[in-house]
């Protein structure tokens, strides 16, 4: 970091500190969200000039800084324990995320990284798979703030639906659990409705979603791979494929395999899975500085029924993919 970035920096930390507060009171809502609104409240107010390079770096770098430490709490031996037939529910609703943003997209007439932003939140882990993305893809922090958004919608009516429709039909805690941990984004809610259904499926619900979270590391490196065609096309003999591989995904990998192996104290890896949960919010409030909300009212209702097909895409999936293999 730069001496002329600490500025910025410290500007974007008086929103996410009260963000950050706030999302512990509000689990559902989430401090990224938090940090959004609150940074966009303030993004048309006068401003030194010298904090906007601070503001830029903390939106872009410190955001993967926050995707490596997130990987300080992932344990790989989580994908062990919920087996392999999970594993198979995760493929599928992965695929039917993409897809259906893919489709959507292109039917609403929607710009790619805001249906590739979606669908991977969607597919993986709400906000933290979004963050994962955007800087692979080169993402405008407009999309970020509205594939944000977007999840965040369907995350809050995911508490209240999935439960009823869960005990409706009789599933049981495993089959619910399975069903929440796929099709239920952020990991607040995914708990939320896994709990309020029963103690048994939250717990069960927990592990397949931190599970699903590893699925970060192949959608960034499938991406990262479209980003290199796109640029080997366009730079042509001064392309450089390690110039535009996204490292922090590496490093991601690294802090699971140190978490894993157990060489850290559980509170040491507690802490700097923390303090990578708060440098999200950071990075969230930096990017609504950034934002303006006008432009995002332009956008109307798109982003959201593009996230609403997603989400039934992956939920339905889930169910159907349960079905075949037994587990429901």
């Amino acid at each position: 970091m730069k001496q002329e970035d600490i500025k910025g920096v410290l500007y974007a930390l008086v929103f996410a500190v009260p963000a950050y507060v706030l999302g512990l009171y509000f689990p559902i809502v989430g401090g990224p969200v938090f940090g959004i609104l609150l940074g966009m409240l303030f993004a048309r107010r006068r401003r030194p000039k010298s904090v906007e390079s601070g503001i830029r770096f903390t939106g872009k770098k410190i955001l993967q800084y926050a995707i490596i430490l997130l990987g300080f709490e992932m344990n790989l031996f989580h994908v062990a324990e919920v087996g392999a037939q999970s594993l198979y529910v995760m493929i599928f609703t992965l695929i039917a995320a993409f897809g259906a943003a893919y489709l959507t997209g292109r039917f609403l007439g929607m710009d790619r990284d805001m249906t590739s932003l979606v669908g991977a939140g969607t597919a993986i882990c709400g906000g933290s798979a979004i963050a994962a993305v955007a800087p692979v893809i080169g993402a405008k922090d407009k999309d970020v703030v509205i594939s944000i958004a977007t999840i965040f919608f369907f995350n809050v009516l995911a508490v209240f639906i999935f439960p009823f429709i869960g005990h409706t039909y009789g599933m049981t805690d495993t089959g619910f659990g399975m069903w929440a941990g796929t099709a239920i984004n952020d990991t607040s809610s995914v708990v939320a409705a896994g709990y309020a259904y029963s103690h048994d499926a939250g717990a069960y619900a927990t592990i397949v979603k931190l599970t699903r979270t590893l699925m970060i590391v192949p959608v960034c490196l499938f991406f990262a791979v479209l980003a290199s065609r796109r640029t080997k096309e366009e730079a042509g003999a001064g392309f450089s494929l390690r110039r535009i591989f996204p490292m922090f995904v590496l490093y991601f990998i690294v802090a699971c395999i140190v978490n894993t192996s157990g060489v850290l104290p559980a509170e040491v890896s507690h802490t700097l899975g923390a303090l990578g949960k708060f440098s999200i919010v950071l990075a969230m409030s930096a990017i609504g500085l950034n934002t303006d909300l006008a432009s995002l009212v332009k956008n109307g209702l798109r982003p959201l029924a593009l996230g609403m097909v997603c989400w039934i895409a992956v939920a339905g999936t889930s169910i159907i993919v349960q079905k075949a293999l037994g587990l429901l």
